[in-house]
């Protein structure tokens, strides 16, 4: 439909109170959802959050691509989240580098602690209450995203500003680490429906 604008940290869309989406088939709901996969695509990034492109709503989209970089292990399909909730997280916790679009255009990176593993149910594209587990990328681009529902960016969670740094050095230096990789492995991804 259309590529949008991503905001940026500041802006006060990206802080303001996200809304229930209450029709899931609401044309409106539909478009959103198109132009926030667009958004994304367009941006090379592997998920984004409805109040990045100025909608408050709580939807969020998720698809880690495999890259150069970014093997097969883990990456994911597209999904978009209506109404996600994450309703258990892991105790075991791992740390990895973040980046995100609406921080420098995604240009800086940081270490950030998050669980493992988590739990999320929401709604798909066609209305359907679905339940995913999930770890490795996937389950740290959830939350990641997830956290833009609350209007909170990754930066105030980085455990050491020291360690903040470049997309070319993030590239360079970390994305192909053996920390790096082993922690965005995906060992758990497990789909369900709910009736």
């Amino acid at each position: 439909m259309a590529i949008r604008d991503i905001l940026q940290i500041g802006d006060p869309k990206l802080k303001a109170k996200n809304k229930a989406v209450k029709n899931l088939y609401s044309p409106r709901i539909k478009r959103v959802i198109k132009d926030i996969i667009d958004t994304m695509h367009k941006n090379d990034l592997v998920g984004i959050a409805a109040p990045q492109i100025g909608e408050n709503y709580r939807l969020i989209v998720t698809e880690p691509r495999k890259t150069k970089t970014r093997k097969a292990d883990q990456a994911d399909e597209l999904r978009a989240y209506i109404n996600p909730q994450i309703v258990n997280f892991s105790n075991e916790e791992v740390v990895i580098y973040e980046g995100c679009g609406s921080v420098a255009y995604g240009e800086l990176f940081g270490p950030v602690r998050r669980p493992k593993q988590i739990t999320i149910e929401a709604y798909d594209l066609d209305g359907t209450k679905f339940r995913l587990v999930c770890d490795g990328l996937l389950g740290r681009v959830i939350q990641h995203e997830y956290d833009h529902l609350s209007g909170i960016e990754f930066t105030e969670k980085i455990l050491d500003y020291k360690q903040l740094m470049s997309w070319d050095f993030y590239v360079k230096e970390i994305s192909s680490s053996p920390l790096q990789t082993e922690a965005s492995k995906i060992t758990v991804k497990q789909f369900s429906k709910i009736f």
